[in-house]
């Protein structure tokens, strides 16, 4: 694992818009992972950590 996605992981756990933005920019995943965020905190997590650990 690179330091990239070390960083990108613990922002997906405290941050998870942020960690899918800088993973994929202003896209549908963004806007799914924002509408999770508002609604339940870990299901955002959890697409976030999806997200960035998906090759």
């Amino acid at each position: 694992m690179n330091s990239e996605k070390i960083v990108a992981v613990i922002l997906a756990l405290f941050l998870p818009p942020l960690a899918v933005f800088m993973k994929v920019g202003a896209s549908t995943p963004l806007w799914i992972n924002i509408l999770c965020c508002i609604f339940f905190w870990f299901p955002a997590i959890l697409h976030a950590l999806y997200v960035v650990l998906k090759d």
